[in-house]
């Protein structure tokens, strides 16, 4: 494609954003839940991608975006542990991946995206665990993180409208 042909969106390819490696990349401004802002306005800052972490410092990166109700952030730092970790460890970072996408919908007005993953994630970590994983792996409340999921899937359903930050799971416990 030459650097004047449309594409499908009806942009010039040369106006599509691109990182340095040439991939398509989304560079405008984002609000604290990811959506997307005009071109110049001001946004929050955006999570680095392909950072690797200790699980530790994942967990805990993750957390202080949740309470800061910024959890298309803290899904950014879940994957990046999904995308770095170890095999064996994919899909409880998975899981806990779209529990965070579940928040963000959730927080945006999607009822039924943010419930079903909300759900989805909630079933990957039980899986996880029940496959030998455990129930504390980095210290992370699997127990507590599964039973927030499901309880604001539910709420979510009903109807109930989500504050992020006052809802953000307590990925260590009550205590964390």
């Amino acid at each position: 494609m030459g650097s004047t042909e449309s594409t499908s969106s009806g942009r010039t390819a040369a106006a599509r954003d691109r990182d340095g490696e040439g991939r398509a990349r989304n560079a405008r401004p984002r609000d604290g839940l990811g959506r997307p802002l005009p071109h110049g306005a001001p946004g929050v800052p955006r999570q680095p991608e392909g950072v690797v972490r200790r699980p530790e410092e994942s967990v805990a990166e993750a957390q202080r975006l949740l309470d800061e109700g910024k959890p298309f952030h803290a899904h950014e730092v879940f994957e990046d542990a999904w995308k770095s970790g170890p095999q064996e460890e994919r899909e409880l970072w998975r899981g806990l991946a779209q529990l965070a996408v579940g928040l963000t919908h959730a927080a945006r007005g999607n009822a039924t995206g943010g419930a079903r993953l909300l759900r989805r994630g909630a079933g990957a970590a039980e899986a996880w665990a029940a496959a030998g994983g455990g129930r504390r792996p980095h210290g992370i409340d699997l127990c507590g993180v599964i039973a927030w999921a499901r309880e604001l899937a539910a709420e979510v359903e009903a109807g109930a409208p989500v504050d992020a930050g006052a809802r953000a799971p307590r990925l260590r416990g009550a205590s964390s």
